[in-house]
């Protein structure tokens, strides 16, 4: 009789990069709401207990996924925390904060180029926006919540697009504050200020 092994692979250091990799493909084949932990870990060949073990949740399984170097939802607490008013400015200030830090700026780079292939933008419409953003600053919305987040999200977006990516000067090189002060007030308006 062989010792060959039958069933799911038990957990071990490839695991965790077996799971990745098929959150990766199911996130950006199938966006967010059509990936289930159930079929990451059928992709991956293993249990979906090994799934919740290595990750926890679906909303953490897709913040692995996509390799951000910090959890947003860290990042915003603050922001909302203070309330509206003023949120645009502390939202800029705390955006920036975590960009402009040298550890962190690779993964991030790497993060904004894999929104860029394929299935990338399906990754920020359906996964990013609703489930790590929205739930954050939705509160500070007075209503037309999810236009103000997308309206908000385009300016950031831009903004890491010009500032990061393509690096167009003077934008490039001008210090935090000084986008704060020039960007901020959109952002406020965005967040609440009259949409027409």
């Amino acid at each position: 009789m062989s010792g060959a092994r039958r069933g799911r692979r038990p957990g071990s250091p490839d695991t965790r990069a077996a799971i990745l990799a098929a959150a990766r493909e199911s996130f950006a084949s199938s966006g967010f709401a059509g990936t289930t932990v159930r079929g990451v870990a059928s992709a991956a060949g293993v249990d979906a207990a090994l799934v919740h073990h290595y990750f926890g949740t679906k909303d953490q399984l897709f913040l692995a996924a996509v390799e951000l170097p910090v959890d947003p939802r860290e990042v915003l607490a603050p922001v909302a925390a203070g309330g509206p008013d003023g949120a645009g400015e502390r939202l800029l200030a705390a955006f920036l904060g975590v960009w402009d830090d040298p550890g962190l700026q690779p993964g991030l780079l790497a993060a904004a180029r894999s929104i860029m292939v394929p299935g990338g933008q399906e990754l920020i419409r359906e996964g990013f926006l609703p489930v790590i953003i929205r739930p954050v600053l939705g509160p500070l919305a007075p209503d037309r919540e999810e236009e103000r987040i997308s309206l908000v999200a385009s300016q950031l977006l831009g903004l890491v697009v010009a500032r990061y990516l393509l690096a167009v000067e003077p934008l490039a090189s001008l210090p935090a504050d000084a986008v704060v002060a020039a960007i901020g007030p959109t952002l406020q308006r965005y967040l609440t200020g009259d949409l027409g």
